[in-house]
């Protein structure tokens, strides 16, 4: 199922670190010190403007927090808002000499020595969905006839019984249908530490030195063979380069919330990601995911250990992907984003509650790292990468206190008498003044923040490839929906993220327990329970501003309207009708899905296609599959108390499935001579035999008989 470990020999690791006057360097420090002057300086005006908008010109503790707070959030919305306008620049000039795609491709076949191995670390993830992106992958890099040069590996984690047996059975499955036998490996790993950073160390462990480079995949990632060739032949030609990371697309799922956020992702998307490397250069973002590594200099310096202290912020590094670029930075190797690479692909989301799930983790793993900012040997650039991380989710809460603060000045005012004396020893009395054109020109520029950068991805759309978002006047439809919805969802995140960074800090935060479901629904049960209390929030806060002040409430209408909302719209935006009919009409139509690329057509007609995949209970029972898990783990032999723990296993497994935990079930399937002894207990007892078929609530249907056959190459 693996290589073993003395099938390959050592070999030399080729490259090496970029020196300290690589040509890169006095770019970057140029173009960093052009986007903090323009990010102080409008912040500057901006926080002017502000204070002069209040009523005291930000005297006292009330007016000072507030204008702090905002100084803060608007100065992360300049920067999002001149990386993305930057990004436009270079896409409008269609050219960049720092690209790292700009260095060439020698056209010439791969080196033979040039192997690339494409792991793909798994966990309790759809069979299915992992198998058939493996295979469109597989099939697209043989078409370019390099296939020789690369190995594939799943890397399995899974706790779950019947993942366990599916996997096993999805990969002998794929290495017949394709031929792949000796190229395409399964490994499940008996000890699961570390997550996922700890699957990809055990693979560099075992079978790194065998290989020059590694491209990482997702479980729904899928990769052209054109692009991964190309990744190998970049690394080539800049043998300073650690990682290079692809933009991945996000394409694949039909919800309504998910073709949106596919979407705004190819409109408007590749502004910031080219705007990030406009900045970045050779110290950017890795995502963990669609990307190449040199796999020496990642085996000799991006090793993780747990993080010593106590609390919620010690532990397992989970955001591993930026702390590795960070260490391989460290090392002196390159970390390039290949903005403009096609062929890379990725799935979301599918509902909003899925999303959330999703961000919690991302937010606990951004704080951790918040650790690194002040690491020994970290560039400024990799700092910043930290930085930016943990702002995408702190300015939720800033965001949060901003409008506390704003709702605390109005009960302020209309409660107790205006002071005109707020400074010690002051002379001459200080008279509250009003300038709402004031606040309304700052409105108006944070507007100008958010939606130019819109507009620009509209603009570059329209004057591109209009006819594959659907045509112009679809393609202006379907921004504005965009945009309306993105308003109505930002208050329901904000309040999440709000609620995901106080719980990482303090450690009272509930784990959300998702599965892994594709084109899942929400149902108001679901919406009811995680959005009820927001909607509650929605009514007091209004109520209690109406009371205060009717008309501060029209400021605060996006906000409390969208929390009243926020039921119907996690659940509608969940829908999978909606979203097909939004499609059929042309709306949220992006160009893979208008002329979808081989890859991913072969994906889709995969989902499609009904496939009953086999469990736990199919190791037990049928022949064929029992054959395949015992040939997948060689055999042990146990001795004194383990051999009569197994014994009794084996006797609470003859009274069927129903008494066996998850780890029993692991422990059958990891012993080949049990599962082989439970298998004959089973077939030669009628009364086992009914009492593992009871649990399944159905006739039991056997698989035809599998040949067992290895192919060797």
């Amino acid at each position: 199922m693996a290589p073993s470990a003395p099938e390959f020999g050592a070999r030399a690791p080729l490259g090496r670190p970029a020196g300290p006057r690589a040509p890169w360097h006095g770019a970057a420090r140029l173009r960093r010190t052009l986007l903090v002057g323009l990010v102080l300086a409008q912040t500057t005006c901006a926080a002017y403007f502000m204070a002069g908008a209040l009523p005291y010109q930000g005297r006292g503790p009330l007016e000072a927090a507030l204008l702090a707070v905002f100084t803060l959030l608007f100065a992360w919305l300049s920067a999002g808002f001149w990386t993305a306008l930057l990004g436009a620049w270079v896409l409008l000039r269609g050219r960049d000499r720092y690209a790292i795609s700009a260095s060439g491709m020698p056209a010439a076949p791969l080196d033979p020595a040039a192997r690339t191995a494409i792991v793909m670390p798994i966990c309790n993830e759809s069979v299915a969905r992992v198998f058939a992106g493996l295979r469109a992958t597989y099939r697209s890099l043989e078409r370019t006839g390099e296939l020789a040069r690369f190995d594939f590996f799943v890397l399995s984690d899974s706790g779950d019984p019947d993942a366990r047996v599916a996997e096993t059975r999805a990969w002998l499955d794929a290495c017949r249908e394709l031929g792949a036998f000796g190229r395409l490996f399964y490994r499940w790993r008996r000890v699961r530490l570390k997550k996922k950073a700890g699957n990809i160390g055990d693979f560099c462990r075992r079978w790194g030195r065998a290989y020059r480079y590694m491209v990482v995949l997702d479980a729904d990632s899928v990769m052209s063979g054109d692009c991964l060739v190309a990744l190998v032949r970049l690394m080539e030609a800049n043998p300073d380069a650690g990682i290079i990371q692809t933009a991945p697309r996000a394409a694949g799922r039909r919800t309504f919330y998910a073709r949106m956020q596919q979407f705004a992702g190819r409109v408007y998307g590749p502004l910031f990601i080219a705007g990030m490397h406009f900045w970045e250069l050779g110290e950017a973002h890795y995502w963990g995911h669609n990307a190449i590594i040199r796999v020496a200099p990642f085996m000799r310096h991006c090793a993780l250990g747990r993080l010593r202290g106590r609390g919620p912020l010690a532990g397992e590094i989970l955001s591993h992907d930026f702390v590795e670029a960070a260490l391989m930075r460290r090392a002196g190797w390159g970390v390039w984003l290949a903005y403009d690479l096609p062929g890379s692909y990725e799935e979301i989301p599918p509902n909003l509650v899925d999303e959330l799930a999703r961000d919690r983790r991302w937010c606990l793993g951004n704080l951790i790292n918040g650790r690194f900012l002040v690491a020994r040997g970290m560039s400024p650039a990799q700092r910043a990468v930290f930085a930016t991380g943990i702002m995408a989710y702190v300015s939720a809460p800033l965001w949060f206190l901003l409008l506390l603060l704003g709702t605390a000045m109005v009960a302020l005012r209309a409660l107790v008498p205006p002071a005109y004396f707020v400074e010690p020893r002051q002379l001459f009395p200080l008279w509250p003044q009003w300038h709402l054109e004031w606040a309304i020109g700052l409105l108006s520029a944070t507007a100008l923040l958010l939606f130019l950068p819109k507009v620009i991805g509209v603009a570059l759309a329209l004057a591109r490839e209009p006819e594959r978002y659907g045509g112009r006047l679809a393609l202006c439809a379907s921004a504005l929906l965009e945009t309306v919805l993105s308003a109505l969802l930002a208050p329901i995140r904000m309040l999440f993220h709000t609620q995901f960074v106080l719980g990482a800090l303090t450690g009272l935060g509930t784990p959300w327990r998702s599965p892994p479901r594709e084109d899942a629904e929400t149902g108001w049960h679901e919406a009811l329970r995680r959005h009820g209390w927001q909607t509650l929030l929605g009514v007091l806060w209004a109520a209690g501003v109406h009371a205060l002040d009717p008309q501060f409430l029209w400021w605060l209408v996006p906000v409390v309207g969208a929390l009243l909302l926020s039921i119907p719209i996690s659940v509608l935006t969940s829908r999978v009708a909606l979203g097909c009919r939004l499609r059929a009409a042309g709306i949220f139509l992006i160009p893979e899905e208008a002329a979808p690329p081989p890859e991913l057509e072969e994906v889709e007609a995969a989902a499609n296609r009904p496939v009953r995949q086999p469990g736990f209970a199919d190791a037990v029972l049928d022949p064929g599959v029992n054959r395949i898990m015992r040939g997948a783990q060689a055999p042990r032999r146990w001795a004194g108390q383990r051999a009569r723990a197994m014994q009794r296993l084996l006797e609470r497994a003859g009274e069927g499935a129903a008494p066996l935990g998850a780890r029993e079930r692991l422990a059958l399937l990891a012993d080949p001579l049990a599962l082989e002894r439970l298998h004959e207990h089973v077939h030669g007892s009628p009364a086992a035999r009914e009492a593992w078929l009871r649990p399944a609530g159905a006739p039991y249907r056997p698989y035809a008989r599998i040949s067992w056959r290895w192919k060797t190459t």
